[in-house]
Protein backbone atom coordinates (compact mmCIF):
# COMPACT_ATOMS: atom_id res chain seq x y z
CA UNK A 1 0.00 0.00 0.00
CA UNK A 2 0.83 3.51 -0.49
CA UNK A 3 0.92 5.97 2.26
CA UNK A 4 -0.18 9.02 1.85
CA UNK A 5 -2.37 11.16 4.39
CA UNK A 6 -4.33 9.90 6.45
CA UNK A 7 -8.26 10.15 5.80
CA UNK A 8 -9.86 12.42 8.14
CA UNK A 9 -12.29 10.49 10.45
CA UNK A 10 -14.16 12.99 12.50
CA UNK A 11 -13.48 16.82 12.88
CA UNK A 12 -9.31 17.66 12.98
CA UNK A 13 -7.80 18.21 15.67
CA UNK A 14 -6.15 21.95 16.18
CA UNK A 15 -4.06 22.97 13.14
CA UNK A 16 -1.01 21.94 12.84
CA UNK A 17 -1.32 19.23 15.55
CA UNK A 18 0.50 16.05 14.65
CA UNK A 19 -2.10 12.99 14.14
CA UNK A 20 -1.37 9.64 14.07
CA UNK A 21 -3.93 7.01 12.40
CA UNK A 22 -3.96 3.12 12.67
CA UNK A 23 -5.96 0.60 11.76
CA UNK A 24 -6.99 -2.38 14.10
CA UNK A 25 -7.66 -5.68 12.27
CA UNK A 26 -8.10 -9.62 13.77
CA UNK A 27 -8.65 -12.95 13.40
CA UNK A 28 -8.63 -12.93 9.15
CA UNK A 29 -7.66 -16.60 9.21
CA UNK A 30 -6.77 -16.61 6.26
CA UNK A 31 -4.61 -19.63 5.35
CA UNK A 32 -5.45 -22.91 3.66
CA UNK A 33 -4.44 -26.17 5.93
CA UNK A 34 -2.60 -28.81 4.36
CA UNK A 35 -3.96 -32.14 4.30
CA UNK A 36 -3.10 -33.75 7.49
CA UNK A 37 0.14 -36.56 7.89
CA UNK A 38 -1.22 -39.70 10.02
CA UNK A 39 0.60 -38.72 12.90
CA UNK A 40 -1.35 -35.10 13.34
CA UNK A 41 -4.66 -37.23 13.42
CA UNK A 42 -4.25 -37.93 17.17
CA UNK A 43 -3.84 -34.53 18.53
CA UNK A 44 -5.22 -31.19 18.30
CA UNK A 45 -4.48 -30.30 14.69
CA UNK A 46 -7.18 -33.09 13.81
CA UNK A 47 -10.32 -31.00 15.13
CA UNK A 48 -8.91 -27.88 14.13
CA UNK A 49 -8.53 -29.23 10.40
CA UNK A 50 -12.11 -30.68 10.84
CA UNK A 51 -13.83 -27.63 12.12
CA UNK A 52 -11.93 -25.67 8.93
CA UNK A 53 -13.31 -28.09 6.84
CA UNK A 54 -17.06 -28.19 8.18
CA UNK A 55 -17.35 -24.68 8.96
CA UNK A 56 -14.80 -22.53 8.81
CA UNK A 57 -13.85 -22.38 4.91
CA UNK A 58 -16.97 -20.70 4.54
CA UNK A 59 -17.16 -17.94 7.01
CA UNK A 60 -13.35 -16.89 6.56
CA UNK A 61 -13.09 -15.70 2.84
CA UNK A 62 -10.79 -14.31 0.14
CA UNK A 63 -13.22 -11.74 -1.33
CA UNK A 64 -14.00 -10.44 1.78
CA UNK A 65 -9.89 -10.48 2.77
CA UNK A 66 -9.79 -8.76 -0.85
CA UNK A 67 -12.49 -6.30 -0.04
CA UNK A 68 -10.46 -4.80 3.34
CA UNK A 69 -7.73 -4.70 1.09
CA UNK A 70 -9.39 -2.46 -1.04
CA UNK A 71 -11.02 0.06 1.99
CA UNK A 72 -7.30 0.31 3.51
CA UNK A 73 -6.13 1.73 0.44
CA UNK A 74 -8.99 4.02 0.68
CA UNK A 75 -8.58 5.04 4.59
CA UNK A 76 -4.90 5.05 4.10
CA UNK A 77 -3.74 4.78 7.47
CA UNK A 78 -0.43 5.37 8.72
CA UNK A 79 0.19 1.97 10.75
CA UNK A 80 -1.78 -1.46 10.63
CA UNK A 81 -1.96 -3.73 14.71
CA UNK A 82 -3.46 -6.97 13.69
CA UNK A 83 -4.29 -8.90 16.57
CA UNK A 84 -3.30 -12.63 16.16
CA UNK A 85 -5.21 -15.73 14.20
CA UNK A 86 -3.77 -15.38 10.68
CA UNK A 87 -3.80 -19.61 10.68
CA UNK A 88 -6.09 -22.05 11.34
CA UNK A 89 -4.31 -25.01 12.95
CA UNK A 90 -0.16 -23.01 12.80
CA UNK A 91 1.28 -25.08 10.46
CA UNK A 92 4.60 -23.96 8.68
CA UNK A 93 3.32 -23.47 5.27
CA UNK A 94 0.12 -21.68 6.71
CA UNK A 95 2.79 -18.89 8.27
CA UNK A 96 4.65 -19.20 4.92
CA UNK A 97 0.80 -17.92 3.01
CA UNK A 98 0.37 -15.21 5.81
CA UNK A 99 3.54 -13.54 5.79
CA UNK A 100 3.02 -13.22 1.42
CA UNK A 101 -0.30 -11.70 2.83
CA UNK A 102 1.48 -9.54 5.35
CA UNK A 103 3.87 -8.66 2.35
CA UNK A 104 1.17 -7.14 0.39
CA UNK A 105 -0.35 -5.01 3.53
CA UNK A 106 3.28 -3.16 4.04
CA UNK A 107 6.65 -3.41 5.13
CA UNK A 108 7.59 -4.52 8.84
CA UNK A 109 7.62 -0.77 9.97
CA UNK A 110 4.28 -0.21 9.32
CA UNK A 111 2.46 -3.45 10.50
CA UNK A 112 2.22 -4.58 13.91
CA UNK A 113 1.80 -8.38 14.72
CA UNK A 114 0.94 -10.83 17.84
CA UNK A 115 -0.15 -14.29 17.31
CA UNK A 116 -3.04 -15.92 18.74
CA UNK A 117 -4.13 -18.97 20.05
CA UNK A 118 -4.80 -21.07 16.36
CA UNK A 119 -1.34 -19.91 15.65
CA UNK A 120 0.03 -21.77 18.04
CA UNK A 121 -2.62 -24.67 18.11
CA UNK A 122 0.55 -27.21 19.48
CA UNK A 123 3.89 -26.49 19.92
CA UNK A 124 6.15 -26.21 16.61
CA UNK A 125 10.01 -24.86 16.26
CA UNK A 126 10.26 -21.79 15.86
CA UNK A 127 12.22 -21.59 13.01
CA UNK A 128 9.44 -23.33 11.00
CA UNK A 129 6.51 -20.80 12.21
CA UNK A 130 7.06 -17.50 13.70
CA UNK A 131 10.40 -16.71 11.83
CA UNK A 132 8.44 -16.30 9.29
CA UNK A 133 7.30 -13.71 10.65
CA UNK A 134 9.44 -12.08 13.19
CA UNK A 135 10.20 -8.77 11.60
CA UNK A 136 6.15 -8.15 11.62
CA UNK A 137 6.40 -9.34 15.71
CA UNK A 138 9.82 -7.21 16.88
CA UNK A 139 10.38 -4.55 18.64
CA UNK A 140 11.71 -1.70 16.52
CA UNK A 141 15.37 -2.49 17.75
CA UNK A 142 15.15 -5.64 18.11
CA UNK A 143 14.28 -7.47 14.89
CA UNK A 144 16.32 -10.74 15.48
CA UNK A 145 13.22 -12.38 17.19
CA UNK A 146 15.36 -13.11 20.47
CA UNK A 147 13.52 -10.95 22.95
CA UNK A 148 9.69 -10.50 21.48
CA UNK A 149 7.24 -9.81 24.43
CA UNK A 150 6.36 -7.17 25.14
CA UNK A 151 7.22 -5.29 21.81
CA UNK A 152 7.64 -1.92 21.42
CA UNK A 153 7.15 0.66 18.10
CA UNK A 154 6.67 4.20 18.94
CA UNK A 155 5.30 6.20 16.08
CA UNK A 156 4.56 9.87 16.10
CA UNK A 157 3.72 9.88 20.14
CA UNK A 158 2.24 6.75 20.46
CA UNK A 159 3.76 3.79 22.22
CA UNK A 160 2.32 0.27 20.59
CA UNK A 161 2.85 -1.86 22.93
CA UNK A 162 2.20 -6.22 21.59
CA UNK A 163 1.34 -9.08 24.07
CA UNK A 164 1.71 -12.50 23.25
CA UNK A 165 -1.00 -14.78 24.62
CA UNK A 166 -0.66 -17.43 22.00
CA UNK A 167 0.21 -20.72 23.64
CA UNK A 168 -0.93 -24.73 22.90
CA UNK A 169 -3.34 -25.67 24.95
CA UNK A 170 -5.49 -28.99 25.48
CA UNK A 171 -7.80 -30.05 22.51
CA UNK A 172 -11.48 -28.18 23.17
CA UNK A 173 -9.57 -25.40 25.46
CA UNK A 174 -8.53 -21.88 23.38
CA UNK A 175 -7.17 -20.17 26.51
CA UNK A 176 -4.27 -17.68 26.45
CA UNK A 177 -1.98 -17.05 28.37
CA UNK A 178 1.07 -14.02 29.31
CA UNK A 179 3.52 -15.37 32.07
CA UNK A 180 4.86 -13.58 34.94
CA UNK A 181 8.21 -12.63 33.07
CA UNK A 182 6.10 -10.67 30.01
CA UNK A 183 3.92 -9.08 32.71
CA UNK A 184 6.77 -8.00 34.67
CA UNK A 185 8.09 -6.14 31.55
CA UNK A 186 4.99 -5.04 30.72
CA UNK A 187 4.99 -3.13 33.54
CA UNK A 188 8.25 -1.76 33.00
CA UNK A 189 7.54 -0.61 29.41
CA UNK A 190 4.43 1.27 30.83
CA UNK A 191 5.87 3.05 33.34
CA UNK A 192 9.07 4.31 30.98
CA UNK A 193 6.42 5.35 27.74
CA UNK A 194 3.96 6.66 30.73
CA UNK A 195 6.99 8.82 31.57
CA UNK A 196 7.73 9.94 28.02
CA UNK A 197 4.24 11.28 28.16
CA UNK A 198 3.17 8.60 24.84
CA UNK A 199 -0.20 7.23 24.43
CA UNK A 200 -0.13 3.68 25.42
CA UNK A 201 -1.64 1.29 23.25
CA UNK A 202 -1.49 -2.37 24.49
CA UNK A 203 -2.94 -4.98 21.63
CA UNK A 204 -3.03 -8.78 22.60
CA UNK A 205 -5.22 -11.49 20.79
CA UNK A 206 -7.32 -12.51 24.06
CA UNK A 207 -9.47 -10.49 26.00
CA UNK A 208 -7.83 -8.42 28.67
CA UNK A 209 -11.17 -7.90 30.80
CA UNK A 210 -11.23 -10.71 33.72
CA UNK A 211 -14.86 -12.80 33.82
CA UNK A 212 -15.75 -12.09 30.03
CA UNK A 213 -15.34 -14.73 28.46
CA UNK A 214 -15.95 -18.52 28.54
CA UNK A 215 -13.81 -20.48 30.95
CA UNK A 216 -12.32 -22.71 27.94
CA UNK A 217 -11.79 -19.15 25.65
CA UNK A 218 -10.35 -17.35 28.70
CA UNK A 219 -7.30 -15.23 29.09
CA UNK A 220 -6.27 -17.36 32.53
CA UNK A 221 -3.85 -14.06 34.11
CA UNK A 222 -6.57 -11.53 32.84
CA UNK A 223 -7.07 -10.36 36.76
CA UNK A 224 -2.53 -10.11 36.95
CA UNK A 225 -2.65 -7.95 33.06
CA UNK A 226 -5.73 -5.51 34.65
CA UNK A 227 -3.88 -5.38 38.14
CA UNK A 228 -0.61 -4.14 35.88
CA UNK A 229 -2.98 -1.96 33.71
CA UNK A 230 -4.34 -0.02 37.15
CA UNK A 231 -0.87 0.42 38.58
CA UNK A 232 0.97 1.40 35.55
CA UNK A 233 -1.76 2.98 33.61
CA UNK A 234 -2.89 2.61 29.47
CA UNK A 235 -4.96 4.88 27.29
CA UNK A 236 -6.29 1.78 24.85
CA UNK A 237 -6.45 -2.09 24.94
CA UNK A 238 -7.33 -3.48 21.46
CA UNK A 239 -7.51 -6.98 21.04
CA UNK A 240 -9.76 -9.99 18.87
CA UNK A 241 -10.14 -13.61 19.58
CA UNK A 242 -14.33 -13.65 19.97
CA UNK A 243 -15.08 -12.43 16.55
CA UNK A 244 -17.00 -9.92 17.79
CA UNK A 245 -17.12 -6.37 18.59
CA UNK A 246 -16.88 -5.69 22.31
CA UNK A 247 -16.14 -2.14 24.35
CA UNK A 248 -15.54 -2.58 27.90
CA UNK A 249 -12.77 -0.55 30.89
CA UNK A 250 -10.33 -1.22 32.74
CA UNK A 251 -9.06 0.61 35.88
CA UNK A 252 -6.32 2.76 35.85
CA UNK A 253 -5.02 5.49 38.63
CA UNK A 254 -6.85 8.03 36.67
CA UNK A 255 -9.45 7.83 33.54
CA UNK A 256 -10.23 4.38 32.69
CA UNK A 257 -8.76 3.02 29.90
CA UNK A 258 -11.21 1.86 27.13
CA UNK A 259 -10.87 -1.87 25.84
CA UNK A 260 -12.61 -2.50 22.53
CA UNK A 261 -12.79 -5.84 20.45
CA UNK A 262 -12.61 -6.59 16.74
CA UNK A 263 -14.78 -8.68 14.58
CA UNK A 264 -12.74 -11.33 12.76
CA UNK A 265 -11.32 -9.51 9.52
CA UNK A 266 -12.52 -11.95 6.98
CA UNK A 267 -16.04 -13.49 8.21
CA UNK A 268 -18.82 -13.00 5.44
CA UNK A 269 -21.25 -13.04 8.08
CA UNK A 270 -22.84 -15.97 7.33
CA UNK A 271 -22.41 -17.49 11.06
CA UNK A 272 -22.21 -14.63 13.10
CA UNK A 273 -20.99 -10.61 12.85
CA UNK A 274 -19.80 -9.75 9.49
CA UNK A 275 -15.79 -8.81 8.61
CA UNK A 276 -15.05 -5.51 10.24
CA UNK A 277 -11.89 -3.63 11.62
CA UNK A 278 -11.62 -0.38 13.21
CA UNK A 279 -9.89 3.02 12.19
CA UNK A 280 -8.05 5.16 15.71
CA UNK A 281 -6.33 8.21 15.11
CA UNK A 282 -4.87 9.54 18.20
CA UNK A 283 -3.79 13.37 18.51
CA UNK A 284 -2.97 16.34 20.88
CA UNK A 285 -5.41 19.41 21.11
CA UNK A 286 -3.85 21.88 23.84
CA UNK A 287 -1.55 19.44 25.54
CA UNK A 288 -4.10 16.90 26.03
CA UNK A 289 -4.50 13.42 23.99
CA UNK A 290 -7.87 12.99 21.69
CA UNK A 291 -9.08 9.63 20.88
CA UNK A 292 -11.36 9.28 17.32
CA UNK A 293 -12.57 6.03 16.44
CA UNK A 294 -14.64 4.59 13.22
CA UNK A 295 -15.66 0.99 12.97
CA UNK A 296 -15.89 -0.43 9.31
CA UNK A 297 -18.01 -3.81 8.59
CA UNK A 298 -18.27 -5.81 5.24
CA UNK A 299 -21.33 -5.65 3.48
CA UNK A 300 -22.00 -8.71 1.33
CA UNK A 301 -24.32 -6.66 -1.24
CA UNK A 302 -21.98 -4.24 -2.35
CA UNK A 303 -19.05 -6.22 -1.48
CA UNK A 304 -17.14 -3.82 0.02
CA UNK A 305 -16.35 -2.40 3.78
CA UNK A 306 -18.32 0.72 5.09
CA UNK A 307 -18.80 3.09 7.99
CA UNK A 308 -20.78 1.48 10.92
CA UNK A 309 -20.02 3.84 13.84
CA UNK A 310 -17.80 6.77 14.24
CA UNK A 311 -17.42 8.69 17.40
CA UNK A 312 -14.71 10.79 19.35
CA UNK A 313 -13.47 9.87 23.06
Amino acid sequence: MANPAPRPLTESPAAGAAVFTFAHLSDPHLSTPAPLPPRDWCGKRALGYLSWYRKRRFEHRAEVLAALQRDLEQTRPDHLVITGDLTHIGQPQEFAQARRWLETLGPPERVSLVPGNHDSTVAAPWSETYAQWESYLATDSDADGTALFPSLRIRDGVALIGLSTAVPSPPLLAVGRLGTKQLARLAEVLTETGGQGLFRVIYLHHAPVPGQDKWRKRLVDAPALAAVVARCGAELLLHGHNHRTREYQLATGGRPAPVFGAASASALGAHGEAGGYCLYRIGREHGVWQLALERRRYDQSSDSFIAADHRRL
